[in-house]
């Protein structure tokens, strides 16, 4: 049984891990679109929602813990044009679309986008 233990831990030591998440966090924001495995994007669309709505607050300490958690360049773009976008809205700020199998290794491909 899986009892609290939430997330993939995809055959990486925790750093690694985390180093992972932080780069496809930092390219879907900038880029606002890419694609990746279904199973790497299911888990940063959990994060990149969190993001966001921590930039719906609009306040010092908000940005501050966006700025210890992304580049300075995505950390900026959530806070000033992507959590403004979303102010009206109450989930559901990015989709995953499943889109092809990856024909060097079989792995199930998907496209990452902000609605």
């Amino acid at each position: 049984m899986r009892h609290l233990k939430k997330g993939k831990k995809f055959h990486r030591r925790k750093g690694q891990r985390k180093a992972l998440f932080k780069s496809l966090l930092n390219n879907l924001i900038v880029k606002e679109k890419i694609e990746t495995t279904e199973a790497k994007s299911k888990e940063i669309k959990k994060m990149a929602e969190k993001l966001i709505t921590i930039g719906k607050k609009q306040n010092l300490s908000s940005l501050r813990l966006l700025l210890s958690r992304l580049s300075k360049k995505a950390a900026l773009k959530v806070y000033y044009e992507l959590s403004p976008r979303y102010q009206n809205r109450n989930g559901g700020f990015t989709r995953v679309i499943k889109s092809r199998t990856r024909k060097n290794d079989g792995a199930k491909m998907a496209i990452i986008e902000f609605v």
